[in-house]
């Protein structure tokens, strides 16, 4: 099925939490996905940490229409064009290097690249990207250092990922340049391995809830 081409940060305002996924078996992904998407949160990130991962992906994109199913974890070009060909809408990295950028244009997937420090914001803004991912979110100052950016940094949104959790999500989201975070409390292994849909449908629930100031 086509699908109209997305734009970054149209998808991070499509709620304040996007999950961040990790699945070892594919067979459970529709489950999955319908249980977050039945919470409220749609825009989901499968990361490339699993042999299941682009399965995962091909059965979310061809079995859950609500869905915005993206590839998280990119470290190669070839990463893209695997991710594109399974379904994924849109990609997540965990840094920026030129052959990223190359390959994300190839692929015309929109690209989320991780940053860490003022140096990768300039370098990911001088390559067109106005939206970045502030990664590890915990190591790289947190809420701290996300106000530290705002001001040389006007112009450049956050979704802070790594060390976020329920608890902190509020205060990240809080702050003017964070359009959301990113967060794997939604998809814990424990719930998963049980095949407990209903707690992750509340999880997701209580994540789609949390406000934002945007």
């Amino acid at each position: 099925m086509a699908h109209l081409p997305l734009k970054m940060i149209d998808l991070m305002r499509l709620g304040p939490v996007i999950p961040v996924i990790v699945i070892d078996d594919a067979r459970q992904a529709v489950s999955l996905a319908k249980a977050l998407v039945e919470g409220g949160v749609r825009v989901l990130e499968v990361t490339l940490r699993t042999p299941a991962a682009l399965d995962a992906i091909r059965a979310i994109a061809s079995h859950v229409g609500e869905a915005i199913v993206g590839v998280g974890t990119i470290s190669r070009p070839s990463d893209f064009t695997e991710a594109a060909a399974a379904g994924a809408r849109f990609g997540v990295s965990p840094g920026l290097t030129p052959e990223l950028i190359e390959g994300s244009r190839a692929s015309q997937l929109p690209l989320l690249p991780g940053v860490m420090t003022p140096s990768e914001v300039i370098a990911a803004r001088a390559a067109g990207f106005a939206e970045v991912k502030l990664f590890p979110s915990g190591q790289a100052g947190g809420i701290g250092m996300l106000k530290a950016l705002g001001g040389p940094f006007p112009d450049v949104t956050f979704c802070p990922t790594g060390g976020v959790t329920q608890e902190s999500a509020p205060d990240f989201l809080a702050l003017p340049n964070v359009a959301c975070v990113g967060g794997s409390w939604l998809t814990p292994k424990d719930l998963v391995a049980k095949n407990d849909w209903r707690r992750i449908t509340e999880l997701a629930r209580e994540a789609a809830a949390l406000g934002r100031r945007i």
